[in-house]
This record gives structure tokens, sequence and C-alpha cells, in this order.
């Protein structure tokens, strides 16, 4: 009995330190009673420890050594690197990928036996009233079983099921890789949305410089003599507008740095500011490809489709399972028992079990035809979605493509419209103190060159979005191509 106590007394003190443990501790203790191996059958991807890779790229995207704040200027490089490590569908499919991979190795397991073992001790008290002077009688005795199972033969069930595993864990992986294709696109496109707006602010506060310019200029020519009242109210009223104008820009600058934060997953009170566009002509070597070269390598190569193709092959291997789950099975078994069995009253006695059993499904009131029948119409409605995915992905390719084209046809326009507009500015200014022209050419000249730098930027950065964009659609875009 004192024994007994001892045991009661320790287990109360287990109990009580469990308590006192924090959840996080006795989470991971739990963690390492009950799964002590990582992986035992390999089927963790390579990728969950080296990290994902974008295509062409030769280094994983890593989302460590101080990234996850906003630098005082932000590159599209420091931009789409927030963007990956902060999107939370990305992170999402990351961890599906970890779920698949962890019903991969379950699916392996089928292959291998299953040991149980258990231990018991039961007291038996008993007493003899009738017997004043016998005394009380007791019996403690033990009990050990250890049990082995081990499937030996089925119709491809198994098989099937790893197949199905493996192909769902190789659509993951896919869908993650399209869910990096589709925030580069985004981060990318908001980007640039920011330059532009940017680049439309810029223009306005030079706007109303040379209003501004423009109307002392008015005012020094009346005080000589030489100008009119009325050029005066021009000037003021044209100022106005480019004022107007230029307020009208920060608004919309400060708007495309809000949808800016959100895509880059930071706070919206985050001071940010971005980085000068640089003035560059691309010779478009990318778009050399026709637009169904482009058609092809999305069909071939897109993540998306990838994973569509992957899930209706799981589908495919789902239907062969079902149809094995209603043929014969032939497992092995072995029992050893030491007084007695589980579940059963103590007995004095050592018992071994080995056989064969051989499992002969006969009737189970027409379930399984209805579970192949569900398995064969899951099939068409992968084989739906494939194609509505193709043709969505294909479609946004052939949009992708047409934009690229327009912005690599609109920058040797812009350019030859900023310069035009630019000695046009010079020659109206020297006429206009000369006294040969008047205010209102003054202010058209300058309105013009105002629009010339804005359809300038706007198709330097409509370019450059537009290519990488079309590398995105098409789901080949990596981060060698957005430092080119």
């Amino acid at each position: 009995m004192k024994d007994e106590r001892m045991r009661c007394v320790g287990a109360g003190l287990i109990l009580m330190c469990a308590g006192m443990v924090s959840p996080v501790i006795a989470g991971d203790l739990m963690d390492w009673m009950t799964a002590p191996f990582a992986d035992p059958l390999s089927s963790r991807p390579p990728q969950l420890d080296s990290g994902a890779r974008l295509p062409g790229d030769v280094v994983s995207v890593r989302c460590d050594d101080g990234v996850g704040s906003a630098s005082e200027e932000i590159s599209l490089l420091d931009a789409v690197h927030l963007g990956l490590c902060r999107d939370p569908q990305i992170h999402g499919a990351w961890a599906s990928v970890k779920v698949q991979a962890a019903q991969a190795g379950g699916a392996r397991a089928a292959y291998l036996p299953t040991i149980a073992a258990g231990i018991s001790r039961q007291h038996q008290q008993s007493s003899h009233p009738a017997l004043r002077f016998a005394g009380n009688s007791g019996i403690t005795q033990d009990a050990r079983y250890v049990t082995l199972t081990w499937r030996l033969l089925d119709a491809g069930a198994r098989g099937a099921h790893r197949r199905t595993a493996d192909a769902l864990l190789a659509a993951a992986l896919a869908n993650h890789d399209a869910a990096l294709q589709k925030t580069l696109a985004n981060v990318i496109g908001v980007y640039f949305d920011a330059q532009i707006a940017r680049a439309g602010r810029e223009s306005a506060a030079r706007g109303e410089a040379l209003a501004r310019q423009t109307l002392q200029i008015a005012i020094r020519r009346e005080s000589q003599g030489i100008g009119a009242r009325t050029n005066i109210l021009q000037a003021q009223t044209a100022l106005a507008k480019a004022e107007l104008e230029r307020s009208r820009t920060q608004g919309r600058y400060q708007k495309a740095l809000a949808a800016l934060r959100m895509a880059m997953g930071l706070r919206q009170d985050t001071a940010m500011a971005l980085s000068p566009a640089p003035d560059h002509q691309d010779a478009g070597h990318d778009l050399q490809q026709d637009l169904a070269s482009w058609l092809i390598v999305a069909q071939m190569q897109h993540p998306a489709l990838v994973s569509i193709r992957a899930q209706l092959d799981a589908q495919r291997e789902k239907l062969e399972a079902v149809r094995s789950e209603g043929l014969p099975t032939l497992d092995f078994n072995y029992g050893r028992y030491i007084n007695g069995r589980p579940n059963q009253s103590l007995s004095t006695s050592r018992e071994s079990v080995i056989g064969l059993s051989l499992n002969i499904p006969v009737f189970d009131g027409f379930a399984s035809t209805y579970k192949i029948r569900a398995a064969q119409a899951q099939i068409e409605v992968e084989q739906a979605q494939a194609r509505e995915t193709e043709q969505h992905i294909l479609g946004e390719v052939a949009r992708a493509h047409a934009d690229a084209m327009a912005a690599l046809g609109n920058l040797e326009a812009s350019k030859k419209l900023m310069d035009t507009a630019s000695e046009a500015l010079h020659e109206v200014r020297v006429k206009y103190d000369r006294g040969i022209v008047d205010i209102l050419d003054m202010l058209n000249v300058q309105r013009a060159l105002a629009d010339a730098e804005q359809e300038r930027i706007r198709s330097l950065s409509e370019w450059s979005m537009a290519r990488l964009q079309l590398a995105a659609h098409a789901g080949v875009l990596g981060l060698q191509d957005v430092v080119k």
C-alpha cells in the first residue's frame, strides 16, 4: 500500500508540473513524444528545406536578413521582396504544401506493419466474514501483450492512394509557385502605378513652377509698359489651374502609395518613398517572341496549369483507389498475450496467435458503386476547371502581350514628343521676351511640355510594367528579370 501511495503522489506531481508548463512547451513535448522523427518515410519535398525558387533564379526566395521593413527609398526589387515575404496567400499555399507532404507520408505508411503493445495491472482483494480469524487475501497480477498487423496484398488500393497523395503534393507545390507569380504581377502593377502617379505629381509641380515664372514675366513686362493687364490675368488663371492640378496629382500619388503598402504587407502609416524611375529604353528582346510562342510557354510552364493537371491526375488515381477498395485483401496477423487479452479479465496464461486474414467484400449495399460514380464525376469537374483555368491564363497572356507591344511602340513616340515640346518652349520664350508672341502661345506651349513629360514617364513605366507582367502572366518571371 505504501508503494501505491508513492506512485499516486508521483503522478500528482507530474500533473501539477504539466499544468505549470506553458502550452507551447507542452505542445513541443507532445510532438516529441508522439512524432519523434521528422520525416522517416522521406515524403517531404526538398523545397520545404531549401526554399521556393522562381523560374530562372539560382537563389531561393528568402525572407530573413532583416527583410520586412521598408527602406528610405523603395525600389521595385524591395517591393517585390516584401510582397513575396508578406503575402498571406503565399503563406497559405506554403502551409498546404506541408499538409500534402504529411499526407503523402501517411500514404506511404500503409505499406508498413502496425505494432501495438500494452501492459495492465490488477489487484484483487477478497475477504471472508464468516472466517473471523482467516483475514483478507489479495492477488496482484500483470498482463502484457503485443500485436502486429501487416497488409501483404491488396488490389492496388495502397498504390493508388500513394500516387494520389504524390499528385496532390505536386499540385500544392505548383499552386505555391502560381501564388508567387500572382503576387509578382500584383506588386509590379501597383508599384508602377505609384511611379506613374509620382511622375504626374512631379510633372504638375514643374508645370506650376513654369506657370509661376510666366506670371512673373507678365508682371515684369506690364511694369515696363510693354505688356497688357489681360496677360497678367491669363497668367494668374494658368497658375491657379496648375496649383489645382498639382493638388489632385498629390492625392492620386498618396492613393497609389496606399495600394503599394497594402500589396507589400506594410502598415498604412509606414513612411515610404519610391526610388527614381530609370530613364532607359529597353530594346524589347523579350518581345522578339510572338504571341503564339508566349502562349506555348504559358501552356507548358505556368504553375497554375501544372497544378490543375496534377489535381486531375490525382482524381484519376483516386478513382483507381475507390475501385480497388471493393476487392479482396490479405493481412498477416501476430499476437502475443500474457495473462489475458486487453479488456478481458486476467488469467494466468500465455498465448500466441499467428495467422493470415483474407477479406473478400461480397455486398456493401451498392455503396462502392456510388463511390465510383462520384469519383468519375469529380474527374469531369476537374477537366472543366482545367479548361476554364487554361482559357483564363491564355487570355491574360494575350492581353499582357498586347499591352507590352503597345507600350514598346509608345517609347519612341513619347521621346520625340518630349524633345519637340522642350524645343518649342525654348523658342516661344525667346519670342515672348521680344514681344513677338503673346502669353497665350506661351501658356499653350508650357501645357504641351507638361503633357509630353507626363507621357514620357508614363510610357517608360508602362513598358517596364508590361514586359514584367507578361512574364508573370506566362508563369516564368524570376527575380533576375526584376533587376534587369
